[in-house]
C-alpha cells in the first residue's frame, strides 16, 4: 500500500526557519532583562483567516508585559488552527516599547476534487469516508489522513493492495485534486498451512476457523481481524480436546502474484490430559453433592476445558440464584502426568438482602403501579431470577420504553445491596383512524380512543368504532387490573354490533354489555381467574328471503329480539418473558361461558375454548412459537333453537380462530351454520428484524370445524402456510400475513391488528 503525492510539501517551516527563531529567542531573552509593553500586534500574509481570530488565537494583546515564551505559545496555538502552512513572529522596538509582527502563510483551499478508478467502493461512500470537501485547506496531514480512511475501507472489502495518488494542480481559486485509485485485485486467501500438528488433523482445525481457503462456490475472504479470532479459536479447540498447553507458536503470511494470501500457522500442542479427580473445599452452603452434580466428568475423559468452564458457570449461577453475589470460585488444576485433579476453592463471602428498591424515570405512571410487578422486595435475598423476571413483568406493562435497566450496588460491609430500575414512560394512549383491508369486506374503516394507563393508574380504557360492508360496531370497556390498590380485577364494557353473514343469508342486531372481577391465583405463578357476566339481547334478520334458510334461523327470525344472560369464567396463566416477542414461556386460557338455565334468557348452552401457546428459541435469534386451540359449545335443557348460529366456530382467515390463506369464516361444516367443534393447530418461526419492533414470521396453519370431534379427519384438515411481518406501533401490532391455501392452491393476504399468538 503507498500514496504517491505530485505537489511540494509548503505546509512545513524549513530548518532555517527553526534555527533562526531559536537564536532570537535566546538573545531576546537577554536583551530585554528590562520589562517591555507590547504597544501594537500586526498581522500580515492573512487572506482568508480573519485578522481578529488570529490575534485572539496568538495570545498577544496590548498593553500586556512581553515575555519571550509568548512568541513559541503564539507560534504553536497558530499552527494548531490547521489553516497556515507558515507562521513567523518578528519584534520591532518603537518608543520603549514593542510592535510585534505576526506573519501568515495561508494553505490552499481545495477549489475542486474527484475520485477516480474506484469501483470496489461506490461514489457516495468514498465521499462519505474522506475527509477532503470542496473549501476546506489542503495539507499533508488532511492527505494523510484522508489516504488512511480509504485504506481501511478498502481492507474491509478485501483490498489489500492499493494505490492512492494526488494529483494536484494550483488553480485561481485555490487547488484541483484528482485522486487516482489503483484498486488491484480483491485479496483471497489460497492456502492454509497448518504446522506442528501431530494428534488433531489438520482439516478439523481448519473448520474452527472463519478464515477459509478459496475454493468453488467459496470466495476466500480475507480478514485481518477475522485471522486473530481464528488464531484464539484454535487454542480454544486444542483445550477442548484436552491439550491445555497448546499455543501458537508464531504465523506468517504472504501474498503471490499481488493477490493471493498465503497462511502459516505453526502450532505447539503439548500434551493430551485426562480428567482424574474433583474436590471441592469451602462450600457452606450447598453440600458438596449438590455442587458436583453440576459437574458430568468422569474418570479417564478427556478434559475439555470448555465444558469445564461452562459446568463451574452453572455452580455460580446456583449461588448467585441464592443471593451468593460476591462469592468466588477457584479451581485449582492439578496435572499429574496426563491426568487432571481439580480441587474447586469456594469462597462463599456474605449473602446478599435487598435494603431498598429505587425507580428512576416514571413521569406519567404511579411508582405503586410499577412496584406491583416486583418479585422481589427489601428484606429478601438477591435472586437472580427474580430480578429478572421483575424487570420482564414491568416492561410487560407496555408502558416503558426498551431502553429499561435494572442494576444493583452494594451499600454496606456487609454486602447488602439497593436494586435501581430505570424506565423511560412512553405514549400509551392513541387517538386516531384506521383503514385495513380483508378478503370479504375488502376496506375496513376504523376508529379508536384508547388508553392502557388512565391517570399513571394502569387502568384501562377503551373506545372502539368499526365500520365496513359486513360489520358495525360500538364498544366502551374500563378495566382496573388494581382495584382499590388490592389485587382484585373489575371491569365492564357495553357494545352495539351489526354484522352481515353474507355466507348464511342473515343480519344480526347486538346490544348489551357485561362486568368481570379476577383474582390472582396464589398457587399457581404468573395465574389469574376472571370471573363474568353479560347480558345482552339479540335480533336475527333473513337478508334475502327468496334464498333458503334453515327451520332455525328463520323461527330466530320470526321471534325478534331476544335475550342472553351468561355466566363465564376465564382461567389464565401468562409466563412469556416479552409481550411483544415473546422468546421462553407459554400462555394458557380455558374460558367457560354458561348461559340461560335458572340465569333466564333465551338461550340455554355450555361453551368451552381452551388454547395454548408455546415459545422457545430456535436458531440464532429466532424464536419457534407453537399453539394449539380447541372449542366445544352444546345446548342443553330446553333449548328450542338449539346453538346459535353465531356463537358456533367458523375458521379462516386471522384472529384467534385463524388459518390463514383461507377468508374469514370460511371454514366449517356444509350445513353452513358453523361447528359446535373446532380444533386449530399453528406454529410460526419469529424473526427479529429490529428488536421487537419489527418482526418476520414464517407460519403454517392447520384447523377444522365440525359437529363431532369423531368426525375429525387430521389428515384432511384445512392447511395455509406463508410469511408475515409484525410491527409494533402506537396503536397496536399490526400485522400482514401472505398464505397459500394448498386446497385451493392460491395465495390469500391478511391484514390484523394484535397477534394471531
Amino acid at each position: 500500500m503507498r500514496s504517491v503525492q505530485k505537489i511540494k510539501n509548503g505546509g512545513l517551516m524549513s530548518k532555517t526557519k527553526k534555527l533562526i527563531l531559536l537564536l532570537f529567542l535566546l538573545i531576546s531573552s537577554t536583551l530585554f532583562s528590562q520589562v517591555y509593553i507590547i504597544l501594537d500586534v500586526h498581522v500580515q500574509g492573512n487572506e482568508r483567516i480573519n485578522r481578529d481570530l488570529i490575534l485572539a488565537t496568538s495570545g498577544l494583546r496590548i498593553g500586556d508585559n512581553f515575555v519571550v515564551d509568548q512568541i513559541s505559545h503564539a507560534i504553536r496555538s497558530l499552527y494548531n488552527l490547521g489553516v497556515f502552512s507558515d507562521v513567523n513572529v518578528t519584534i520591532e522596538e518603537i518608543n520603549r516599547g514593542l510592535r510585534l509582527n505576526i506573519i501568515v502563510e495561508e494553505l490552499p483551499v481545495v477549489n475542486s476534487f474527484r475520485y477516480v478508478g474506484n469501483k470496489a467502493i461506490s461514489k457516495g461512500k468514498i465521499d462519505e469516508v474522506g475527509i477532503i470537501r470542496i473549501g476546506t485547506y489542503w495539507s499533508p496531514i488532511v492527505q494523510a489522513e484522508n489516504t488512511r480512511r480509504l485504506l481501511a475501507e478498502y481492507q474491509s472489502k478485501g483490498h489489500y493492495i492499493v494505490d492512492i495518488e494526488y494529483i494536484v494542480r494550483e488553480v485561481a481559486d485555490g487547488l484541483d485534486i484528482r485522486i487516482v485509485i489503483e484498486e488491484g485485485k480483491k485479496t483471497v486467501v489460497r492456502a492454509i498451512n497448518i504446522h506442528g500438528n501431530r494428534e488433531i488433523e489438520t482439516k478439523k482445525i481448519l473448520k474452527t476457523m472463519k478464515t477459509k481457503h478459496r475454493r468453488f462456490l467459496r470466495s476466500g475472504k480475507w480478514e485481518e481481524e477475522r485471522l486473530q479470532e481464528d488464531l484464539v479459536a484454535i487454542i480454544e479447540y486444542y483445550n477442548k480436546e484436552g491439550f491445555l498447553d497448546a499455543r501458537i507458536i508464531s504465523h506468517d503470511e504472504y501474498i503471490e502474484e499481488n493477490r493471493y494470501k498465503i497462511i502459516n500457522i505453526y502450532i505447539e500442542e503439548g500434551e493430551r490430559f485426562f480428567f482424574r479427580s474433583l474436590s471441592i473445599s469451602g462450600n457452606v452452603h450447598f453440600n458438596d453433592e449438590l455442587v458436583l452434580s453440576n459437574f458430568s466428568f468422569r474418570e479417564n475423559d478427556i478434559f475439555n476445558m470448555e465444558a469445564f468452564n461452562k459446568q463451574l458457570g452453572s455452580v455460580a449461577e446456583m449461588y448467585f440464584e441464592d443471593g451468593y453475589i460476591y462469592a468466588d470460585f477457584d479451581p485449582h488444576i492439578l496435572k499429574d502426568a496426563n491426568y487432571i485433579n481439580v480441587n474447586l476453592v469456594i469462597v462463599e463471602n456474605t449473602r446478599a438482602q435487598i435494603h431498598k428498591v429505587h425507580i428512576t424515570g416514571n413521569t406519567k405512571t404511579k411508582e405503586k403501579v410499577i412496584r406491583r410487578q416486583l418479585v422481589i422486595a427489601p428484606g429478601d435475598f438477591f435472586r437472580r431470577s427474580r430480578v429478572i423476571r421483575s424487570q420482564q413483568n414491568v416492561y410487560n406493562l407496555g408502558f416503558f420504553g426498551t431502553d429499561m435497566g435494572l442494576d444493583y450496588m452494594p451499600i454496606n460491609m456487609t454486602g447488602d445491596v439497593d436494586l435501581y430500575l430505570s424506565v423511560t414512560d412512553t405514549n400509551v394512549g392513541t387517538i386516531g383512524g384506521s383503514m385495513g383491508f380483508n378478503s370479504r369486506d375488502k376496506i375496513v374503516l376504523g376508529a379508536n380512543l384508547a388508553h392502557n394507563n388512565l391517570f399513571g393508574n394502569h387502568w384501562q380504557g377503551n373506545m372502539q368504532l368499526e365500520y365496513s360492508r359486513s360489520a358495525q360496531n360500538i364498544d366502551l370497556s374500563f378495566t382496573n387490573p388494581y382495584f382499590l390498590d388490592t389485587d382484585i380485577l373489575i371491569g365492564f364494557n357495553i357494545y352495539h354490533t351489526q354484522r352481515d353473514w353474507y355466507d348464511f343469508n342473515y343480519r344480526i342486531y347486538t346490544n348489551g354489555g357485561g362486568v368481570r372481577l379476577g383474582y390472582p391465583i396464589k398457587l399457581l405463578d404468573h395465574a389469574r381467574a376472571i370471573a363474568g357476566y353479560s347480558l345482552y339481547t339479540k335480533r336475527y334478520e333473513i337478508r334475502n328471503s327468496s334464498l333458503p334458510v334453515s327451520p332455525s334461523l328463520q323461527d330466530l327470525h320470526e321471534e325478534g329480539r331476544q335475550y342472553t344472560s351468561a355466566v363465564n369464567l376465564t382461567l389464565m396463566r401468562d409466563s412469556r418473558d416479552n409481550i411483544f416477542f415473546p422468546t421462553s414461556g407459554s400462555r394458557l386460557i380455558l374460558y367457560n361461558e354458561l348461559a340461560g338455565g335458572a340465569l333466564g334468557g333465551d338461550f340455554n348452552y355450555y361453551k368451552q375454548i381452551g388454547e395454548v401457546s408455546w415459545f422457545t428459541p430456535a436458531f440464532l435469534t429466532t424464536v419457534l412459537r407453537i399453539k394449539a386451540r380447541y372449542g366445544y359449545i352444546t345446548d342443553y335443557g330446553h333449548n328450542h333453537h338449539g346453538v346459535p348460529p353465531d356463537e358456533r366456530f367458523y375458521l379462516g382467515g386471522t384472529g384467534p380462530d385463524g388459518v390463514r390463506g383461507y377468508a374469514d369464516r370460511s371454514i366449517g361444516p356444509q350445513d353452513g351454520e358453523g361447528g359446535t367443534r373446532a380444533i386449530l393447530f399453528s406454529s410460526e418461526l419469529g424473526i427479529p428484524i429490529s428488536t421487537d419492533v419489527i418482526v418476520g414470521l414464517l407460519f403454517f396453519d392447520t384447523g377444522n370445524s365440525l359437529n363431532k370431534f369423531g368426525d375429525f379427519n387430521f389428515r384432511s384438515m384445512k392447511k395455509g402456510a406463508g410469511v408475515g411481518v409484525r410491527v409494533r406501533t402506537p396503536i397496536g401490532l399490526l400485522g400482514f400475513d401472505y398464505a397459500h391455501n394448498f386446497e385451493e392452491r392460491k395465495w390469500e393476504p391478511h391484514i390484523q391488528i394484535n397477534s394471531t399468538f
